[in-house]
């Protein structure tokens, strides 16, 4: 099995603690190494929804943009502001920081 690192999906902006720490990803390769080893919590449905669809991505199963939605979702289940674009809208999307922690 060959896996292709390089897949990419429009850029998500990841604002975490209060807008001190910030990620840029694009690529599957971007988004394994952030899920599994920078996220700040490592259950929740979501988290391990993106971790799979990650595998999925650069084993060549899933399309990258599905990538796209699940760390979205993961990142609003962690509290982890996203930023990112819509490509059917063609408009900036802002993720807000969820309540629940």
């Amino acid at each position: 099995m060959r896996f292709d690192m390089s897949r990419s999906f429009p850029t998500i902006i990841l604002v975490f603690a209060e807008g001190k720490d910030r990620k840029v990803i694009c690529t599957a390769r971007e988004a394994a190494q952030l899920l599994l080893k920078e996220w700040p919590t490592d259950d929740g449905e979501e988290f391990f929804t993106a971790v799979r669809t990650c595998l999925e991505v650069l084993t060549g199963d899933t399309e990258p943009e599905i990538l796209h939605e699940a760390i979205v979702r993961a990142a609003y289940e962690a509290g982890i502001a996203a930023i990112t674009t819509d490509n059917s809208l063609g408009i900036f999307r802002i993720y807000p920081v969820s309540q629940v922690r």
